[in-house]
């Protein structure tokens, strides 16, 4: 994961800003795994506009359709043949350079979730068999694996619109050619959210998936993948498109499947939708992105 000083070094004191962004980074960490009495949203107010986010591009082939920002940085290659619902290009913009920095903050944040159970073997599919059919909100390790998911996927969450969902892989994210990932029973779904954190590349390749993708390396498909609600975030490399559909606004009233924070297991976060955090920790959100907007500031 990249360090948030690449975007905020300075030729007068580079140390001290260095220091500073770290120390950022380590408070939003903090203050997203420590809070567990509400549902907020993990990603940033620049990312969460993203629907496509790449550090060293975005790439296109054939026409897709995009809801909401597609950008990158700090390489500014975004390529064309996009139909935008809402959103726009972002070209290594002030935008996109803040999303970034918040990337590598939503990463730190879902990595501190408390864990509810662990994948060994990688399989989605087989992992869903065992637990009835459907996977409850929680967070899961998952292991590599060849593929991860092959069939259906459907995350059940019981009737809350708060659940959370993060799957964090060890390594990469593979999906088949037939895979499909579903929501259910989550109310409004006014607090739902849906995130993968990816350690290497997330290979696509079924029509449908949702959820936030927050990858290190590469993000890819095999063409025609539609992404009804959540992102595409590449932290260090690029995203590639073929013909795809992303869009962060096809999930009612969710944010794009990022609302919630996760209280341990069973992995649901909030109460009836209402963020009412307590004033330490508004407080250390504040410091968090004083930090980062005053390291963005002093760029060199």
């Amino acid at each position: 994961m990249k360090n948030a000083t690449e975007h905020a070094i300075s030729p007068r004191d580079p140390d001290s800003y260095k220091s500073l962004s770290l120390l950022a980074l380590a408070v939003v960490g903090v203050f997203y795994g420590a809070s567990s009495a509400w549902a907020t949203p993990i990603l940033g107010s620049n990312l969460a506009t993203f629907a496509v986010l790449g550090a060293a591009g975005v790439t296109n082939v054939a026409t897709s359709t995009i809801g909401g920002n597609l950008g990158s940085a700090p390489i500014g290659a975004v390529g064309g043949g996009y139909v935008f619902t809402s959103g726009s290009l972002q070209a290594n913009t002030p935008i996109a350079q803040d999303a970034q920095i918040e990337l590598d903050a939503a990463i730190l944040a879902v990595n501190a979730f408390a864990l509810t159970d662990t994948i060994g073997n990688g399989d989605l599919d087989a992992y869903q068999i065992t637990q009835g059919g459907v996977i409850a909100p929680g967070t899961y390790d998952v292991a590599y694996a060849i593929t991860n998911l092959v069939g259906d996927l459907i995350l059940d969450g019981g009737g809350d619109n708060s659940a959370v969902w993060a799957f964090r892989f060890a390594s990469s994210l593979i999906t088949g050619s037939s895979s499909r990932v579903f929501v259910q029973n989550v109310g409004d779904g006014a607090n739902v959210g849906i995130y993968w954190t990816v350690a290497s590349a997330a290979t696509l390749n079924g029509p449908e998936f949702v959820g936030n993708v927050l990858a290190h390396d590469l993000i890819s498909s095999d063409g025609d993948l539609t992404v009804s609600c959540g992102r595409l975030l590449s932290a260090e490399t690029q995203v590639t498109l073929i013909k795809d559909s992303v869009s962060i606004t096809g999930c009612g009233n969710s944010g794009g499947y990022d609302q919630g924070a996760d209280i341990g297991p069973g992995g649901t976060g909030g109460s009836g939708g209402q963020v009412v955090p307590e004033p330490a920790t508004l407080a250390l959100l504040g410091l968090g992105l004083a930090g980062l907007g005053f390291t963005r500031r002093h760029q060199g």
